[in-house]
């Protein structure tokens, strides 16, 4: 079986995590967690903005967790920030939608972990492939991240 991009970029940082194989393909949110066996709040988001021409930042959510738009403009300064369209993500972080995980990525990008994120101590991310999930401790994920920032995005 193929490895997952972000799973081959997470073993490049000594970062311990496990590959989960959905056995049907996941058509919610819900049965994404029930079938890794996780409350949705572990259940990691990696949502793409476009905050300029050119300029995008990666937001991970726990959840159902939505942004406050409000709060994030507020945070990046920005007047105007927009959600990245599917051609965007695709081209940004080489994943297609429901896929993405913010490692392996073509380009550096900055990236905020709301901070919902860490009050789980076990979460799953996208994998880079359909229907595949990496899991690990936020914790690790956090410390794999370098520079993200924890940051309250969700309340306003």
């Amino acid at each position: 079986m193929e490895t997952p991009p972000v799973s081959i970029a997470l073993e490049t940082l000594g970062i311990p995590h496990k590959i989960f194989r959905h056995e049907i393909p996941v058509t919610s949110f819900e049965q994404a967690a029930s079938d890794r066996g996780q409350r949705r709040g572990q259940v990691v988001r990696s949502i793409l903005f476009r905050v300029a021409e050119d300029e995008f930042i990666m937001a991970l959510v726990a959840g159902p967790d939505q942004i406050s738009w409000k709060v994030l403009r507020k945070y990046l300064g920005r007047s105007r920030v927009s959600m990245a369209s599917e051609e965007e993500v695709l081209a940004v972080t080489g994943y297609r939608i429901g896929t993405v995980g913010p490692f392996g990525l073509p380009r550096p990008l900055k990236v905020l972990v709301e901070a919902g994120v860490m009050k789980e101590e076990e979460v799953s991310i996208g994998s880079g492939m359909r229907n595949t999930a990496i899991i690990l401790k936020s914790s690790d994920l956090y410390h794999a991240l370098k520079d993200a920032e924890i940051v309250e995005l969700v309340k306003e």
